[in-house]
């Protein structure tokens, strides 16, 4: 698999996408990161409500068992102090309640902010990068089989512009079915640039 173009200036265009696509993901996994952290701050005031209102309903149920113990009335005294402490649990679980709810509010809050920006850069990059890899790919395995030249500059003259066809020969097809060796020279650089590659000497692809 052919990753980089064998051109220094295009090659060093793709390391450098490469390396911001990079650092742009990085940046929006520590931003989504901080997001998240300053969130879970909310679930501050919940916790410690939960905390205080269940310290709170032990204390009740201990003063309601205490109380219990007296004579004739301790079922009676002990009443208003279950209640209390009943209300006390329903006020620790509104805390725990608001918790969760900040909790799951960070989670998708941290995806959303990493999720979102990363996918579109990716929609933008990754295709032309896919394409050049699968491009470059296909043709250095021709030039790595010793293959022809002809068949870059057949592809030349499919894929190039005509203005650019015109610079190499007044008529570059004609000049292709006669085997002019510089002209199918020239044709076929022009294939192997737009792919990344570099062309070799005639003498070494065969």
């Amino acid at each position: 698999m052919k990753l980089y173009a064998d051109l220094p200036l295009r090659r060093a265009r793709q390391v450098v996408g490469d390396l911001l696509v990079l650092v742009w993901i990085w940046v929006w996994i520590q931003v989504a990161g901080s997001v998240r952290d300053a969130t879970l701050e909310l679930a501050g005031p919940g916790r410690r409500i939960d905390a205080s209102a269940t310290d709170l309903a032990g204390r009740l149920r201990d003063a309601g068992d205490t109380v219990s113990g007296i004579p004739l009335v301790g079922d009676d005294v002990r009443s208003p102090f279950d209640g209390a402490g009943g209300a006390a649990e329903g006020i620790a679980g509104a805390g725990r309640d608001q918790v969760a709810a900040v909790e799951s509010l960070a989670h998708w809050l941290m995806i959303t902010v990493a999720v979102v920006p990363i996918v579109l850069v990716l929609l933008l990059w990754l295709p032309g990068r896919i394409r050049f890899v699968r491009r470059a790919t296909a043709g250095r395995r021709f030039l790595d089989a010793r293959a022809d030249l002809d068949l870059f500059a057949l592809r030349a003259m499919a894929h190039q512009p005509l203005h650019v066809l015109a610079r190499v020969d007044d008529d570059p097809a004609g000049a292709w079915r006669r085997g002019d060796t510089e002209v199918v020279d020239r044709l076929a650089r022009l294939e192997l640039r737009a792919v990344g590659l570099r062309a070799p000497d005639r003498g070494v692809a065969g």
